[in-house]
């Protein structure tokens, strides 16, 4: 179960972070619609796991790609936001999040 604090600084990455994918989504990431679905944080805060929703997109694995590529950058903007709220800017790992996915999935198969 996940402490208070760890809670806290998931909603903070989390927020903080889909700031920067909707302000830098043109630059950074060929405009793909990139919306974070949950952040977990370890229990030092020392890393974080980052699940991203990529959508309005052709080509979902370039755009994961990018991404992962620019993952310094992230950081580096991320601890510009967060740096006086955490002693440590957490190493962050990105994955897809495909539950949208899997629930149109199941619904179309329901719906037959």
């Amino acid at each position: 179960m996940e402490s208070l604090r760890q809670q806290k600084v998931n909603k903070l990455l989390a927020k903080e972070l889909a700031e920067i994918f909707r302000s830098e989504s043109k630059s950074l990431f060929g405009g793909g619609f990139i919306t974070v679905t949950a952040v977990r944080i370890s229990p030092d805060l020392s890393s974080a796991k980052v699940y991203v929703s990529i959508m309005a997109t052709r080509d979902r694995a370039v755009v994961f790609k990018l991404i992962e590529d620019q993952k310094s950058v992230i950081r580096r903007r991320l601890g510009a936001v967060v740096g006086k709220q955490l002693r440590i800017v957490p190493e962050l790992s990105f994955f897809i999040d495909d539950s949208l996915d899997y629930a149109m999935k199941i619904d179309a198969l329901l719906k037959k």
